[in-house]
This record gives C-alpha cells, structure tokens and sequence, in this order.
C-alpha cells in the first residue's frame, strides 16, 4: 500500500519505517517543522517533503494523521486528499466519529475515514520497536475500509484488534496508568537517588522483578508490597517524615499510599 504521513513526530518515526519493512511504500511525509519532516524522510526508502497539506495530486492510498490530539481540528481543515483516499488518526482518545465529521465538513471529495491505534510508547532517536508484537487498534467507518486496514496491520503485527472508540478511550486512559505514570514515578525515583548521590541502578533489579511478577499474575494487586500494604504505620510515618520538605513527592506518596491500603 501506498501511504503519506502528515506528522514527523515520534509515533511517526517508528510507524512509517514499520510500513516500510512491511513492504509498504512511504510517498510524503508533512511536518509543520521542515526539519523533522527531513529527519524522518531521511530513515525512510524513497519519500518526499510535502511542502503543505495539498495532497489532492498524491498517489498515496492512505493518509496517516500521526499528530497531537489537539492538531487534528486544525489540520482537517487545511487536508486536501484524492477522492475516496483513506485517512486514519492514530489517536488513543480522538473518536472515529469525530474524524468522520471533520472530513464531512473540510472535504471537496468524498473519503473513507478510520483509526490506526498502535498500544505502545513510542520515542524517537531509539532503536526501531518489533512492531510484529505490539497490538494494533483499528476501527473504520466502513466495512471496506476496515478490511483494508486489518489487512495493512497484520501485515505488520501479529496483534490486531478492532476496537470501537469507547473501548480504545479505556485502553488509553489504563496506558496512561501503567505507562505514563509509571515512568513519571521512576523519575521520582531517580531524583531521590540523585539527590542523595545514590546509584540509580540499585534499584534496576527491584524494577524489573516488579513489573515481572505484575504481568505474570492473575492481577497485579495480588502481589501487591510493601508498607502500605502491610500497614505498616511506623514506616509510612518515618517515609513521609523524610519527604516533609518535598511537597509533591509526600502528596504523591500519601496518595499512593492510601489507595493501597484503601485496596488491602
């Protein structure tokens, strides 16, 4: 398949080399920084810099919006597609709906309208992800179009699920849970060690046994430790003694810790 990226962010960075090695063709890339635009069409077989969102001379298929939630109202309405092209949002909380509303208004052409969702964090400047393995979301407004984008995703992962919109909006609020939240309390974490010239790396091994033991049980809280879980109010009183002089770490702790033992 043919395809244009109108995006050279991170999820961007990873999902058209992705297409690429699945045998897919990348024909523009847009960025409203020329320079990422650059960046990515230089990782990538043989595509162009779009200098704007004019694609109505485009050979590409399908158009993926791989862009900020907040950028996707205003784009809509400068997109300039082919008649019947694709366009997908790759959104984990955007509806379908809401993308199909935008190109009935913005639209000189009838298009074809779905979601391309991949579940996973994507950064840019690391090492390509196995895509082969990470769960692919998709919804479509039709029945055409939703066979066309299963297809073009288990060409490229094993792992594909349609989703409506209401389900993908409850997946995206429980990653942020287990992806983003946790990475801001490793942070924390770090910013303690650092603070006392620790090393960091102590608690690698403890990191990984966590997240280990969490997905290899029946439910994670079934192997829930520590202080609160135990009731152990000496502790949790000591621990939140040492964090007198860090407001937001002794709010985040003392929020944690009583919906553990609210759990327990």
């Amino acid at each position: 398949m043919k395809l244009s990226f109108i995006g050279a962010g991170n999820l961007a960075w990873h999902l058209a080399m992705a297409f690429e090695n699945a045998g897919h063709y990348i024909c523009e890339v847009y960025s409203r920084t020329p320079q990422h635009a650059g960046q990515l069409i230089s990782m990538l077989y043989d595509a162009r810099p779009s200098p704007d969102l004019n694609f109505a001379e485009s050979e590409a298929e399908l158009f993926v919006l791989a862009i900020p939630d907040d950028a996707i109202d205003e784009v809509t309405a400068q997109l300039v597609l082919p008649e019947n092209a694709m366009v997908v949002h790759t959104s984990g909380s955007k509806s379908l709906e809401s993308l199909r509303r935008l190109m009935d208004i913005y639209s000189d052409v009838p298009v074809r309208t779905g979601v391309f969702y991949p579940l996973q964090t994507f950064s840019k400047g690391i090492k390509p992800l196995s895509f082969d393995i990470i769960p692919l979301c998709i919804e479509a407004s039709d029945p055409e179009t939703e066979t066309e984008l299963v297809a073009l995703g288990q060409s490229m992962s094993q792992i594909v699920y349609l989703v409506n919109s209401h389900e993908r909006k409850v997946l995206h609020v429980a990653a942020v849970f287990a992806c983003n939240f946790t990475n801001y309390l490793l942070g924390l974490a770090k910013d303690l060690t650092d603070a006392e010239d620790l090393e960091f790396d102590l608690l690698r091994p403890l990191i990984e046994e966590t997240v280990q033991k969490a997905l290899d049980a029946e439910h994670p809280a079934l192997v829930q430790t520590g202080p609160a879980r135990r009731g152990d109010l000496n502790t949790l009183r000591l621990h939140q003694s040492y964090l007198s002089d860090k407001p937001t770490l002794l709010q985040v702790y003392r929020l944690l810790s009583d919906g553990i033992q609210q759990r327990s």
